[in-house]
């Protein structure tokens, strides 16, 4: 009896083990252990949840293709696309940046290396920060505007964000760099519950669209 007990406790041990994250944090791929908290599904992004961020789904046509995150005078804009398995897309997508605006200088920040400077747009100068990460057939583009880009003390909200964000790549077969289908949050609520109309999200961001 006492050695089925013990042999329980030490495949519970091994279960719990099994399902805990082997990173300090992410982005985390949807198949790998990462922690269960409270997120917004978006389909190909689980966004955290953070009641100050206002977040909104970039469109192109009837794609929603990105997101952009609003707070504090600043924006973060995410776009998920598909990697292949050899490897990653930063360092080649950085290079493309970089060579498109050379005002950009690279470092090294949370997530490796990045871009920081100033980019030109609609004729004036922005700052810009610009962050990478290569997970499973997935590249995850991160990119800071207005105050955040140059004030590491309000840009560590966003870099606790983006650690906190889980890909969902699914398997279906993908061009190199093509954007991996994003939703509003309600489309999925309703397909699933179509009698239910209140808002799943307890306190949640309004999710509109920029086209």
């Amino acid at each position: 009896m006492f050695r089925r007990r013990r042999r329980e406790q030490q495949e519970q041990v091994a279960e719990a083990t099994a399902q805990a994250p082997t990173r300090e944090s992410g982005p985390w791929d949807a198949d790998e252990p990462h922690p269960d908290t409270e997120r917004i599904d978006l389909g190909g992004l689980r966004l955290p949840h953070n009641p100050a961020f206002d977040v909104r789904l970039a469109s192109v046509g009837d794609q929603h293709v990105g997101v952009v995150v609003l707070w504090e005078e600043s924006s973060l804009q995410l776009q998920a696309l598909a990697a292949p398995k050899s490897s990653g897309l930063w360092e080649e997508v950085r290079a493309k940046i970089k060579n498109a605006a050379k005002t950009l200088e690279e470092r090294e920040g949370p997530f490796g290396a990045e871009l920081v400077g100033k980019v030109t747009v609609e004729g004036s100068d922005r700052a810009a920060r610009y962050m990478g990460v290569d997970g499973s057939r997935w590249f995850l583009l991160a990119v800071v505007n207005g105050r955040a880009a140059v004030d590491d003390e309000l840009a560590a909200a966003f870099v606790d964000f983006i650690k906190d964000i889980v890909v969902v790549r699914g398997d279906e077969p993908m061009a190199r760099e093509e954007s991996i289908p994003l939703r509003r949050p309600n489309d999925q609520a309703a397909a699933e519950q179509p009698e239910v109309r209140e808002n799943p999200f307890r306190r949640g961001p309004e999710i509109s669209e920029i086209r």
